[in-house]
């Protein structure tokens, strides 16, 4: 009986007095992971046409029977995370196709994988001489790919300063920093 108090002690001990420095590695996460874009430059530009996504879908499914997560996970590792359809726009798609009987759904395992039918099949072969949506979108990255790794390093960069940095070394880097996005801002200025 003591020892399970004991256990509770501990574990809400934990749960309060659990500290992350604001610079730590849990810190990067919670500060940038949500607020920041990160993971989605050229999300915006890459908004996926309702077409594409019908067309992603059975073009995915003609490789091989599918459940939902696994469709958007492809989509997103095929186009190097350029387009990542919402599941708010798999999902009904998934329905839409599946009330056109182009692909059919079976429980497995407590989730719903898709397949196409032979008439989804069929509809694949219509689009089949033209590049997939995913392989458009990672066409399109007009360097996306390579500005998104500088901004990675330039954030590990900015990171490790304020990790192991001195109180010197941060204010210089915050001027730097401050100098940059007034920069940045200036060419999003330009006409």
């Amino acid at each position: 009986m003591h020892h399970h108090h004991q256990h509770n002690q501990d574990s809400s001990g934990n749960n309060t007095c659990h500290h992350h420095p604001s610079f730590g590695r849990h810190g990067f996460k919670s500060s940038f992971g949500a607020g920041m874009p990160m993971g989605g430059f050229g999300h915006g530009g890459m908004r996926a046409r309702r077409g594409d996504v019908r067309t992603a879908v059975l073009r995915l499914l003609a490789e091989t029977p599918m459940h939902g997560y696994q469709i958007i996970q492809e989509l997103a590792a095929r186009s190097e995370g350029l387009w990542t359809p919402s599941a708010g726009s798999v999902y009904p798609t998934l329905q839409q196709l599946a009330d056109e009987d182009l692909v059919v759904a079976q429980e497995t395992g407590g989730k719903k994988v898709f397949s196409l039918t032979d008439a989804g099949v069929a509809e694949v072969a219509k689009t089949a001489d033209q590049p997939a949506p995913w392989e458009d979108a990672a066409g399109s990255d007009s360097g996306i790919g390579d500005y998104r790794a500088t901004v990675g390093k330039l954030m590990q960069a900015a990171f490790q300063i304020g990790t192991s940095g001195s109180k010197e070394q941060r204010e210089k880097a915050t001027e730097i920093m401050a100098e940059a996005r007034k920069k940045l801002y200036a060419i999003l200025a330009e006409d």
